[in-house]
């Protein structure tokens, strides 16, 4: 078997065939294409959702009120003095913030916006990763006051009425006038993020109490230690807490989170190769009608090359090596899209843009693979061809 020959031979049967190869090519690259991009687009998403959320540090713990009551002291919230002493009484744990949640109305310059409050202590700013665009965080030292620092959706309110420069300025949130002591940016959010930090204002702890509904603290976040180990410092926080507030306590880790994060991105990422499977099927299908179409118009080249004594084997290799090619250079390009596609995807989404090596790799295989599967049917319909029957075509 001349496989040279053979290449060199599908080579100027396809070039010769311009318009039935590009029609060819066309559902493979955009088969592979959809496949790379997808899974990349995926890969790129999960990337991006575990980076963002490692930007606070793998070393952080929340703990939430269990949905059960104790029985004996009916308790279903934190004491303040729990929470602040948490540093002081857990060795493996060095900082620690309450959490409480307050939604009202804003308003300025006649406008309103609904939006959460969020009282937390200062510590919150090292927790969260608080970098201010402007002015100073919440102090322990504001206690009882009403000074809080505005998040990103604030901000883009009180532009839009007017005010360049909101520091120093007051709003009206609650019915309580609060004086406007720093700016927070944009921070991407997470599981362990609190959301009001870009919707709406943080306070301090003290003064959410003020509220003539005063809010609970139900939820705490904390910090380890540098060294801690993660089971230990979960262990002592629970046992900590029980001791104190006698509550049940649900204490859930970055780490846990970030693991469970990966299995349901890596589910996604299937689910989305799986979707663009569908295409690289109608592909090969188109590949296969044009490759039994080629066999249809050269039944008298198969019949002389069969007389000159061409054994089966040779006409089967030449077919099968001519769907090779065209879905080999049809996966080359469909890769060259969906990275091209992600690229673009990622750069318009300020995403940090990577090239997914398993998704090329899948693009070649599976480019070869179609080659081989939907080109094996019409090759071995050439090669069974009786060379006295494809002689009398023409």
């Amino acid at each position: 078997m001349l496989i040279g020959e053979n290449i060199k031979e599908a080579l100027r049967s396809l070039v010769g065939s311009k318009q039935r190869s590009l029609l060819a090519l066309l559902g493979i690259v955009i088969g592979i294409g959809s496949v790379i991009a997808m899974v990349s687009i995926g890969t790129i998403v999960q990337n991006e959702a575990l980076r963002q959320f490692k930007e606070m540090g793998t070393d952080i713990l929340q703990a939430s009120m269990s949905s059960g009551r104790d029985s004996r002291q009916g308790r279903n919230e934190f004491s303040l003095r729990t929470v602040m002493d948490i540093p002081y009484e857990c060795d493996r744990i060095s900082l620690a913030t309450p959490q409480t949640s307050v939604y009202g109305k804003l308003q300025f310059s006649g406008n309103r916006l609904d939006i959460p409050a969020l009282g937390v202590a200062e510590s919150a700013k090292e927790l969260f990763k608080i970098d201010l665009s402007a002015g100073r965080f919440i102090s322990d030292l504001d206690k009882n006051m009403f000074y809080c620092v505005i998040g990103s959706k604030v901000a883009r309110f009180l532009r839009q009425n007017g005010l360049s420069d909101p520091l120093g300025e007051k709003i009206l949130f609650n019915k309580e006038y609060f004086k406007i002591v720093g700016v927070a940016p944009e921070l991407p959010m997470n599981s362990m993020r609190p959301y009001q930090i870009n919707e709406g204002i943080l306070i301090p702890v003290t003064t959410s109490f003020r509220f003539p509904r005063a809010p609970k603290i139900q939820q705490l976040t904390v910090r380890l230690a540098p060294g801690a180990d993660v089971p230990g410092a979960t262990a002592e926080l629970k046992e900590y807490l029980q001791a104190r507030d006698r509550v049940e306590v649900r204490i859930t880790s970055a780490e846990e989170l970030i693991n469970r994060m990966q299995k349901q991105m890596q589910m996604f990422t299937l689910l989305l190769g799986a979707i663009g499977s569908i295409s690289l099927i109608v592909g090969g299908v188109g590949v296969m009608n044009v490759m039994l179409v080629s066999v249809s118009e050269r039944k008298r080249e198969i019949g002389i090359r069969r007389a000159l004594g061409a054994r089966r084997a040779d006409i089967q290799a030449q077919f099968l090596i001519e769907s090779l090619i065209l879905c080999f250079v049809g996966g080359l390009i469909g890769i060259a899209l969906g990275v091209g596609s992600s690229y673009v995807i990622s750069r318009l989404s300020d995403w940090h843009f990577l090239v997914s090596l398993p998704a090329v790799f899948l693009g070649v295989g599976v480019s070869v693979v179609i080659g081989l599967f939907f080109g094996f049917y019409p090759a071995r319909q050439a090669a069974n061809m009786s060379p006295i029957e494809a002689l009398r075509e023409e």
